[in-house]
């Protein structure tokens, strides 16, 4: 993501805040970083600052997947989750996942139950991998 995308979110949902209504999966937060989908960074840029959020374990996927010598790729990540916040994954969340079909090895699980613990509605780009979880509400910003 660019730092002008970076202050044009702030500045513009800056008048208010709002309770999280959108969950980032981590493909999205990948593709405003790396400027891969101005349609995903329009949208979250229209919303008000709080009403996209995004998983603790989204942000450790993107977080892992930035090379510790890209300092400017470090900075934007940590000034895109200053504005969208990662929720901690939570006993409810937990709880959530437990009942969700299971598919080993997959943060989307994770992911999806954190979505529907905190009755979020998920944007994605992978909607078919979330398609099994028939509670879980799913966006994709990216059309």
């Amino acid at each position: 993501m660019s730092s002008k995308s970076v202050n044009s979110i702030g500045r513009e949902s800056c008048s208010s805040v709002a309770d999280p209504l959108f969950l980032l999966d981590a493909n999205i937060c990948i593709y405003i970083l790396t400027g891969a989908s101005d349609a995903a960074a329009k949208a979250v840029e229209r919303r008000e600052t709080g009403s996209v959020v995004t998983s603790s374990i989204a942000y450790a996927e993107v977080m892992h997947g930035i090379p510790e010598t890209e300092i400017d790729a470090m900075h934007n990540a940590q000034r895109f989750f200053a504005l969208v916040e990662p929720l901690p994954f939570d006993r409810m969340a937990a709880s959530t996942y437990a009942r969700l079909p299971f598919k080993r090895a997959r943060f989307d699980r994770l992911i999806a139950a954190h979505a529907v613990s905190l009755g979020l509605i998920l944007v994605t780009n992978n909607e078919r991998d979330f398609a099994d979880v028939a509670e879980l509400k799913v966006e994709n910003w990216t059309l």
